[in-house]
């Protein structure tokens, strides 16, 4: 008998409901350090280097920057690849260099080892970075403003447009022009967190291959943000996911920079590295759904039909590009909603701020636009 029709039980509903699931950090590696990380204090600004409290005994960590790594070797010469996470561009650095730009708080500047969560923590709290703050863009109309400039000439990372029924913007107005009733209105949502009951957390080893586990929902992506870092050929780095409790699109993309940092730490401790997040620093670091501003306006005829709709959509998406691209897409897509109307302009642009980079969460952008048309139909009714 086929699938169709019968119960077929789940393949990790068991382990899970009799607590016998074996999550990153229930996973035991011998030896392995525990890493934690180094965070930028501004939002916006340079990195001059990392001050060691030498007070503190250091004698059983290891600190790592980006200056202390060799890129451009690659795994083969004992080195790496290069300092970025692979994603739809090569914009967010692993580490920012010393005397390179932070464009966002809470960004990775500096790894940290230890062999016990509790010495690695206290290390951490020893390490201080040097930062020069610069003025900051904190919200959508600052980034398109563009007085600051974080990415381009005009902080946009992507726009479209999407017409449907009308060659020039003339016919749309005139269509708004002519109905009984038009319903325009602004909407705002802001960033969402996916509070997944486990954090993200990743683990790294050389055993021959260099290998990653953990919390993940896109093992690919880390892959391909592996290979890049590494600079090895793709059988040349093994990736695993473990048990992931919970990910809801914050741990598509995010997973790849742990692992990046895992990996760091690896090679220069020579054994196991586990990094855990602290429900904080998760909240703190990593990616949100995008907020976005959503500008609807809604043109009825006398008998309550839809006669024309135009939508912009202005998302932000934070210090990097990450999937915002393809955020946009959906939410642009499903931005005029399932009604029926022959006279459609739908504009959508996603902004560089100096907010953490923002991602994939549940419903990848149309929550944003679905909220603002669902609005303006309870109005129309």
């Amino acid at each position: 008998m086929g699938p169709v029709g019968t119960s077929v039980p789940r393949v990790d509903g068991v382990a899970k409901v009799t607590g016998t699931a074996r999550y990153l950090d229930d996973v035991d590696l011998p030896g392995a350090y525990h890493g934690v990380t180094v965070r930028s204090t501004i939002a916006h600004g340079r990195f001059d280097g990392l001050d060691l409290d030498p007070g503190f005994d250091w004698s059983q960590v290891v600190v790592v920057t980006a200056d202390q790594v060799a890129w451009g070797a690659g795994l083969a010469a004992g080195g790496f690849g290069a300092n970025y996470i692979a994603m739809l561009e090569r914009d967010q650095p692993a580490l920012v260099p010393p005397g390179g730009r932070i464009m966002h708080p809470d960004e990775p500047l500096a790894l940290i080892a230890a062999p016990t969560k509790a010495l690695a923590h206290a290390a951490r709290k020893a390490a201080r970075p040097r930062q020069t703050a610069a003025p900051a863009v904190l919200t959508i109309d600052d980034a398109l403003d563009a007085t600051i400039k974080l990415y381009g000439d005009d902080n946009i990372f992507k726009q479209f447009l999407i017409r449907k029924g009308h060659v020039e913007d003339a016919e749309l107005e005139a269509a708004f022009a002519g109905a009984a009733r038009v319903i325009e209105s602004t909407y705002h949502t802001g960033a969402q967190e996916q509070m997944y009951i486990e954090p993200q957390a990743m683990a790294a080893w050389y055993d021959g291959a260099v290998h990653v586990a953990g919390s993940m929902q896109c093992p690919y992506y880390v892959h391909k943000a592996m290979k890049s870092l590494l600079g090895c050929e793709a059988e040349d780095v093994v990736v695993a996911q473990t048990v992931t409790g919970g990910g809801f699109g914050g741990k598509e993309e995010y997973p790849s920079m742990i692992a990046a940092h895992c990996v760091l730490l690896a090679a220069q401790v020579g054994a196991p590295v586990k990094m855990v997040y602290e429900r904080d620093e998760d909240i703190a670091a990593t990616t949100k759904r995008h907020p976005a501003r959503v500008h609807h306006r809604l043109a009825l005829r006398a008998d309550g039909s839809i006669a024309a709709i135009d939508v912009d959509v202005v998302m932000d998406g934070g210090g990097y590009l990450t999937l915002s691209p393809v955020v946009l897409s959906r939410g642009v897509l499903h931005a005029a909603g399932p009604y029926r109307c022959d006279v459609v302009r739908v504009r959508g642009r996603v902004v560089a701020t100096n907010h953490p980079p923002h991602g994939a969460f549940r419903g990848f952008g149309a929550p944003q636009t679905t909220f603002a048309y669902e609005r303006q139909i309870d109005k129309a009714a």
